[in-house]
């Protein structure tokens, strides 16, 4: 059984944020802390480390919830929703700068607040996953192996000299040691008539 999900309620209304509390924790989730102000609500992040935000935009004092979402994207990446009773369009465009999981105009219905905070997990989980493996592919492409500069070759047998062991080896042996390449054999048509004369005097 997973544990529940931690949600941080930002709220300036202390009446709407027991109600909202007490909705959330119906719906199975566990409310970790609550904030009034912009301040708190970045403390509490860090402190607490939510699963995920509710995040009011008019809040007590001089920072609104969208200056403290940009705070808290700053270091950390847990997934804000924006509930809010503002239609403004140029707020909500501000809002959507900050890349929330979701925006919730009041008053909401408790099944969509439901959806939205089910969406944000998935899109939260996914773009983490997205993040490990473009970090395993970074690694992985820092890890390729890559030859770079001058190889010493005999001039008679073909062989290069390995300086990392101080001794000489066919030149497939050291590219399949230094490289990726992997080697599959054929034969060219010179050296061909000259190992199997019989062979090509008979198609001509």
């Amino acid at each position: 059984m997973q544990p529940p999900i931690n949600i941080l309620v930002v709220e300036d209304d202390p009446n709407v944020s027991t109600v909202l509390s007490a909705r959330l924790e119906s719906l199975g989730y566990r409310i970790c802390a609550t904030a009034e102000t912009g301040l708190e609500a970045v403390s509490g992040v860090y402190r607490y480390h939510p699963d995920l935000v509710t995040m009011d935009i008019l809040l007590k004092g001089e920072m609104t919830g969208i200056e403290a979402t940009e705070k808290i994207s700053e270091g950390s990446d847990v997934p804000v929703i924006y509930m809010t009773c503002l239609s403004d369009q140029k707020i909500f465009e501000r809002a959507i700068r900050t890349n929330p999981y979701g925006y919730i105009i009041k008053p909401y219905d408790i099944n969509a607040l439901r959806s939205a905070i089910r969406i944000a997990m998935v899109k939260h989980a996914a773009a983490r996953e997205r993040e490990r493996r473009i970090s395993q592919l970074r690694k992985a492409l820092e890890e390729v192996k890559t030859l770079d500069g001058l190889l010493p070759i005999c001039a008679a047998c073909k062989k290069i000299r390995n300086d990392d062991e101080n001794t000489w080896q066919q030149i497939e042996d050291y590219l399949a040691g230094h490289t990726d390449v992997d080697f599959t054999h054929g034969i060219c048509p010179e050296c061909a008539r000259r190992l199997y004369p019989e062979i090509y005097r008979n198609r001509e």
